[in-house]
């Protein structure tokens, strides 16, 4: 790395309960990518998760978790990398921000439209996403340089959008 500027991650599950993600990001393995990758920092929101990782300390790499805050805002803000779930909330949060955007897909949900959601950000170039299962390979193969902004600002883009995504239109 030709800075000093040490990456952090961000990962966020909402308001929801998440366990899974929340036991993937924190697992040895993905920790490992993570700092082979640059960062060495990682903050996780836990939400309603029973889920408590184990917090950690050592002098290349910085675990840490919360459950709420009023704003995730600068947590997003300040990070490098999100990983976020799919509620649309979150995604449109970080895109909106201009930060690079690993959404990670509940498959216990029934019905899940956030997977159509993050289909759609995914073939448009705005983030990329996978499964729990995916996560350790996606961030070990994926050019971040690859994804686009999303423009926001734009309500008729985000409507249009929208109704694309829903098979609307």
């Amino acid at each position: 790395m030709a800075d000093d500027k040490k990456l952090s991650v961000f990962v966020t599950v909402g308001t929801t309960s998440f366990d899974q993600l929340i036991k993937t990001v924190s697992n040895d393995a993905v920790c490992q990518v993570l700092q082979k990758l640059g960062y060495s920092r990682m903050v996780l929101q836990i939400g309603r998760g029973s889920y408590e990782p184990k917090p950690r300390s050592t002098d290349s790499f910085k675990l840490e978790y919360f459950r709420f805050k009023d704003s995730i805002a600068e947590d997003i803000h300040l990070a490098d990398l999100v990983i976020s779930h799919a509620g649309a909330g979150s995604c449109l949060e970080v895109l909106g921000a201009n930060k690079p955007l690993v959404v990670v897909i509940n498959e216990e949900l029934m019905n899940n439209h956030q997977v159509e959601l993050a289909d759609q950000l995914s073939n448009d170039g705005h983030l990329f996403y996978c499964t729990c299962s995916e996560l350790l390979n996606l961030l070990e193969t994926m050019e971040l340089s690859e994804l686009k902004l999303f423009e926001t600002g734009k309500a008729e883009k985000f409507g249009t959008f929208l109704d694309r995504v829903m098979g609307i239109s």
